[in-house]
């Protein structure tokens, strides 16, 4: 039996948990029967005058901005009366889309309030993603940044309202006509509690599909699942109240927002740091200045980490984790973190469809830098298989990654017939992604279904090479796609970013070989770029890349 929750007119549909599990998860005590709402109203009773939000304004002109948990528990009120003063009820969908500032977090926290549900866009989505998303989930306001400096965020707004999509709020700048100020937003002064609140098993925010090709689908994601996940991971991490999280990624991505991301570290009574942008100068300013304690970047992040902290030399004394994931890290350049930085390295790798992994902080050093760590949670359940007949394969064998779980969604929202290839009878989601798991319980990333090259009928994994290409010293970033031969019917072609003069097709060749990769592996091609295009959700974006071929 498959229950499913209606919210909003017309009425929408997820598939959810069946009634069993659901009983399960709540008396193991993952689902705690509370809404983000209340979870963030006793933060603020336990921890009322402690700093729960930093930011590094640029987009409201001021510097360093800083919310205790009083003051963030008061602005959520202010943004739900607001908003209830616009006509937005429990239920609503709302597309969040802004670059990273305090303001995505003082919205999400005024939505969770009121029962309407965020939609987590990204800084990078332009009209395409926009529409999409509002079409798709319904949505009947949009948050934006009036003006950034790269974007002019009005005119979007202008071309994606519909009759659907009614409200425009703004964030920083001159709002366009009819277009709400978050300032005048949250003169609003505050109700009381609200009488039609949301419950703990309603849809709390949508979250994108991590795929590399197509429009994102919608993640449903519940109170209780949510909450749990974040709460879980944090405490892997052993976060605690003293814990500083640097939201160095875009805050709208799972990752860094829940695993264990802001929310993590407000589960905990920590501070949450929002940095204007990824890069190393800023990280490491913003850890020396506000001791941060632990934060979350990708691979394509970690070479321009090393060669900046070799020249810049900065204190991260404060610092006890960096988390890398969204994508493999390749073993090579793992093994180099800890050496040169001196903090504790933790590979995660999850989706926001719910399973999370990552390694913990006492796994000998070479699970750390070989695999992506074991699920979170005692009640995540693994089947590795074959992609083609669907059967378990040997153990310690390659297959497709299998799961289901107490966080882990059963369709994807508004879902219909696209739910029926993802999710199997039984509940389990199909990940699409090439694991093998270890005795430890332990998985290491091997690569995708689809992100194979047939060259001749000989089988190359894409993420196996690109781990080797980038141990070269040359090589800083690495992608390897398939181009149509007329002989072998699919030939590689590698993609890398480079320091130093790039190495030719036969250096490469010579180098795979003597790390003992097969012949047949290495690039026919190579092509120099300065930088490799990315996916709205920081993936390498392998089609804009075989669009290039």
């Amino acid at each position: 039996m498959v229950e499913s929750v209606s919210l909003g007119a017309p009425t929408e549909q997820f598939p959810r948990w069946p009634l069993a599990y659901q009983q399960r998860y709540r008396a193991a005590g993952y689902w705690k029967g509370q809404t983000f709402g209340e979870l963030l109203r006793d933060w603020a009773r336990c921890h009322a005058n402690r700093t729960a939000l930093v930011d590094e304004d640029h987009l409201l002109g001021a510097s360093t901005r800083r919310w205790t948990y009083a003051e963030l528990d008061e602005q959520a009120d202010r943004v739900c009366a607001g908003l209830r003063r616009l006509g937005l009820r429990r239920g609503d969908r709302v597309v969040l889309h802004l670059p990273n500032c305090a303001e995505f977090i003082l919205v999400w926290f005024g939505l969770q309030r009121l029962g309407a549900v965020p939609v987590h866009a990204m800084p990078g989505h332009r009209r395409a993603e926009i529409s999409h998303l509002a079409a798709q989930s319904g949505a009947v306001a949009y948050v934006s940044a009036g003006f950034d400096v790269r974007f002019d965020y009005r005119e979007l707004a202008d071309q994606v309202r519909t009759d659907v999509l009614r409200h425009v709020i703004m964030v920083g700048g001159d709002p366009g006509r009819d277009q709400v100020p978050f300032t005048e937003l949250i003169r609003t002064d505050p109700t009381d509690e609200l009488e039609d609140g949301p419950a703990p098993s309603d849809l709390a925010l949508l979250l994108l599909s991590g795929g590399t090709t197509g429009m994102p689908k919608l993640v449903p994601r519940t109170h209780d699942d949510y909450a749990y996940s974040a709460r879980a991971y944090a405490d892997i991490c052993a976060m605690d109240a003293e814990s500083v999280y640097l939201a160095l990624l875009p805050v709208g991505f799972n990752y860094p927002f829940a695993c264990p991301g802001v929310l993590g570290a407000l589960t905990v009574g920590g501070t949450a740091v929002i940095a204007p942008d990824p890069s190393p100068d800023t990280a490491f300013e913003l850890i020396e200045r506000e001791r941060g304690t632990i934060t979350s970047i990708n691979p394509p992040l970690v070479p321009l980490w090393l060669a900046e902290y070799e020249v810049s030399r900065p204190d991260l004394s404060s610092l006890r984790v960096l988390q890398v994931g969204s994508a493999r890290l390749a073993d090579d350049m793992a093994r180099r973190i800890e050496p040169t930085l001196g903090v504790r390295l933790q590979q995660g790798y999850g989706m926001a469809e719910g399973l999370l992994n990552c390694t913990r902080l006492d796994d000998p050093d070479e699970l750390v830098c070989t695999t992506q760590g074991r699920p979170i949670s005692p009640d995540d359940e693994l089947r590795v298989v074959d992609p083609v007949t669907g059967a378990s394969v040997p153990d310690g064998d390659t297959g497709e990654l299998l799961t289901r779980g107490p966080y882990t969604i059963r369709g994807y929202y508004r879902g219909g017939a696209v739910n029926d290839a993802p999710f199997t009878p039984d509940g389990f989601y199909r990940t699409g992604d090439l694991v093998r798991l270890l005795p430890s319980g332990h998985l290491v990333v091997v690569g995708r279904v689809k992100d194979q090259i047939n060259r001749g009928g000989e089988k190359i994994v894409a993420t196996e090479v690109e781990g080797h290409l980038l141990a070269h010293p040359a090589i800083s970033a690495a992608a390897l796609v398939a181009a149509t031969d007329p002989v072998w019917g699919e030939t590689p072609v590698a993609f890398v970013v480079c320091a130093d003069p790039p190495p030719t097709v036969g250096e490469i060749a010579a180098f795979l070989a003597d790390r003992g990769l097969a012949a047949y592996k290495a690039p026919a091609r190579i092509e120099v770029v300065d930088e490799l295009p990315l996916t709205p959700v920081g993936k390498i974006d392998k089609t804009a890349l075989r669009a290039l071929l």
